[in-house]
């Protein structure tokens, strides 16, 4: 099972429509998948309409250090799962702060019989963009982490200053059971114009620097208003957009693209193959250890 949290610290740069659809188009592929809706506003827990609403969410699963039944919602998608945000209040920030097992709370709760292999092959977790206990505890629950970045100048700053802080704060002790995964930085939002194409570029180059912690993937999500509109009809924006005319890719091309950089493992696999149908799942953990 791969697990990713899409990460950011700075807001409105993408990250909920990335999870969304990522996960999407992986239950459409076949797979089974679970999102988790981390954010105090809880936007990945209403994008897709629910099918059967569980009664409890995330404050459960993080109080209890558990995932159970009663705290998995299913979504209108065939094969996509989700732990609804229910902490409008932000508690869980305070209450996660006096504990000692902060950090790992999240990801212990992610290895309960629930969340297992036979049962999900994909993990996908939301945060808010907002630094404190609950983004970190997400972020060490994921063996990859996906940080879309907007290509403008602010943006691009905080991208470097608050991953390198965050990947230092979160830099593991020698007891340590968890640490932080691979970051996948995701050129997102990008417009047609040229500074944004040279914003993108110059990322590119300081994260070349970087010795690799960081890695800016090839696939660029550019602003478009298909995936505005798909969010609007509760719809993955692959479906709503299969195909378009002009240079600009379509959506369908665009969240392939990504998934078969993030999972080279599905290279190939297209939406609608079910490739799992028959039990054996292609996912791999893309080379990370859990």
């Amino acid at each position: 099972m791969i697990k990713f949290t899409v990460l950011s610290t700075k807001g409105g740069v993408g990250k909920t429509t990335l999870a969304a659809n990522l996960g999407a188009l992986m239950a459409d592929m076949g797979l089974r998948v679970l999102l988790v809706d981390a954010d105090v506003q809880p936007a990945l827990s209403k994008y897709f309409r629910i099918r059967r609403e569980a009664p409890f969410g995330l404050t459960k699963v993080i109080t209890t250090g558990y995932v159970t039944e009663d705290c998995i919602s299913q979504t209108e998608i065939d094969g996509l799962d989700v732990i609804r945000s229910d902490d409008p209040d932000g508690s869980l920030q305070t209450w996660l702060l006096h504990r000692i097992d902060r950090g790992e709370r999240l990801g212990n709760a992610l290895n309960s019989p629930a969340v297992s292999d036979d049962f999900y092959d994909c993990v996908l977790i939301d945060t808010q963009g907002t630094v404190g206990p609950l983004q970190d505890t997400a972020a060490l629950a994921a063996t990859q982490i996906i940080s879309p970045i907007k290509p403008e100048i602010l943006s691009a700053r905080e991208f470097k200053t608050g991953t390198m802080e965050l990947l230092a704060r979160l830099e593991p002790t020698p007891n340590s059971k968890y640490r932080v995964g691979p970051v996948k930085a995701v050129i997102s939002m990008q417009d047609r114009t040229a500074d944004a194409r040279i914003i993108a570029e110059s990322i590119r180059q300081d994260f070349l620097k970087l010795g690799g912690r960081v890695t800016v993937l090839d696939t660029v999500v550019p602003d478009a208003k298909s995936y505005k509109e798909s969010a609007t009809m509760c719809a993955p924006a692959h479906r709503h957009e299969p195909s378009r005319k002009g240079t600009m890719p379509s959506a369908y091309e665009t969240m392939h693209a990504l998934l078969w950089e993030l999972v080279p493992s599905l290279a190939g696999h297209y939406a609608g193959s079910g490739h799992s149908s028959t039990g054996s799942s292609p996912i791999d953990n893309g080379g990370v250890d859990e």
